[in-house]
C-alpha cells in the first residue's frame, strides 16, 4: 500500500459517510479525498488516527471488497 502525507488536517478534508452507516449508529467510517490521495476515518471517534491510501490502493480495496 502506497501512503503519502497530506498538508491537510483533518478537519480541513471533505468527509462523506458510508452509504451504509444507519442513523443508530454502529460501525460507521467516512472517506475523504485530496491529492491523489483518500483518507478513511472511524465515525464515531474521530480522535483515531486517519488512513491514508493511494487512490489506486482505494480501488483495489473497492474491486475485493465488491467481489466478497
Amino acid at each position: 500500500m502506497n501512503a503519502e502525507p497530506t498538508t491537510r488536517t483533518a478537519d480541513e478534508l471533505a468527509w462523506f459517510k458510508s452509504s451504509y452507516s444507519g442513523a443508530e449508529g454502529g460501525d460507521c467510517v467516512e472517506v475523504a479525498s485530496h491529492s491523489g490521495i483518500v483518507h478513511v476515518r472511524d465515525s464515531k471517534d474521530r480522535t483515531w488516527k486517519v488512513l491514508s491510501v493511494s487512490f489506486q490502493g482505494w480501488a483495489a480495496f473497492i474491486r475485493f471488497t465488491a467481489q466478497n
